[in-house]
């Protein structure tokens, strides 16, 4: 087995010169032959898919020895050493990205730095691995690779979702996140809020206070009037506009709101601003 250094950093990881969004670099596909990579260390993820005949992964761990069907990911900073069988090459293909919500993301499913292995399952990951192109400078073709590489690690969290994998402040994140993303609907309701995350009424309310220091109502109202100051200082929008944008269907009642919240009408929080600029 190669003597290999040092195990992956993960602090390294999240102050890297990464972009922040998950983002695709490049892919593959690998005939069978006698390619071999390694030992060195690379600055981005590279996730493997193994189409056909076996191979070896060696890491700072141990030795993998990997066959058809079977995943195995090359994280960042670590070292690795990783070649075929001699008898029965594989055939694979690959996808490299970068960006911090890709660590985010894989740490969601059962992948580890200590064991970047995944088994098989009663799926073909192959065709998921189809990227066309490796655009790099056209913009529209980048991002449709953003998209595709987005969609094929949504497969990985389905089939190989870690065990347990929101911790209490994941809840109250997701309850927020799902706030951020619909408050400018007037139907919305705490009980959507809470059927959303999936778990009982009252822990979630009980982690939502502890978190956040106020309930989901309060959260939701705080929200909606911090995005009508930002659309009253930079939308050329009437109040009754802004009102409906942040889920207000009756206008004399986002006042009333508002004021409660800022001490000023939107009208005078308009002038105020106004003056200012």
């Amino acid at each position: 087995m190669v003597q290999l250094n040092n195990e992956i950093d993960i602090q390294s990881l999240r102050h890297s010169h990464f972009n922040n969004n998950l983002s695709f670099i490049s892919s593959g596909h690998k005939p069978p032959n006698t390619h071999k990579w390694g030992p060195g260390v690379r600055d981005i993820f590279a996730l493997h898919y193994i189409i056909s005949g076996k191979g070896f992964l060696e890491t700072r761990q141990g030795i993998f020895p990997l066959q058809a069907g079977e995943s195995f990911l090359i994280y960042p900073h670590m070292e690795i050493y990783y070649y075929p069988d001699g008898q029965d090459p594989w055939e694979y293909v690959w996808v490299e990205f970068s960006g911090d919500e890709a660590g985010h993301l894989l740490a969601q499913t059962e992948l580890e730095p200590s064991n970047p292995v995944l088994p098989g399952v009663d799926v073909n990951f192959m065709p998921y691995f189809n990227f066309g192109v490796n655009a790099t400078n056209r913009r529209f073709e980048k991002i449709r690779c953003d998209a595709k590489l987005r969609l094929l690690i949504s497969y990985y969290l389905e089939y190989y979702q870690k065990e347990n994998i929101f911790q209490q402040a994941d809840y109250v994140e997701e309850a927020k996140g799902y706030i951020h993303n619909n408050y400018w609907r007037d139907t919305i309701k705490v009980s959507d809020i809470v059927d959303v995350t999936k778990v009982e009424r009252s822990y979630l309310f009980r982690l939502f206070k502890r978190e956040t220091g106020m309930s989901i109502s309060a959260y939701l109202t705080q929200y909606r009037i911090k995005r009508a100051c930002e659309l009253l200082k930079s939308a050329d929008l009437s109040i009754k506009s802004v009102a409906y944008s942040v889920g207000y269907r009756d206008q004399l009642y986002f006042s009333k709101v508002f004021k409660k919240i800022t001490s000023h009408t939107p009208t005078e929080y308009m002038t105020l601003y106004t003056n200012q600029v």
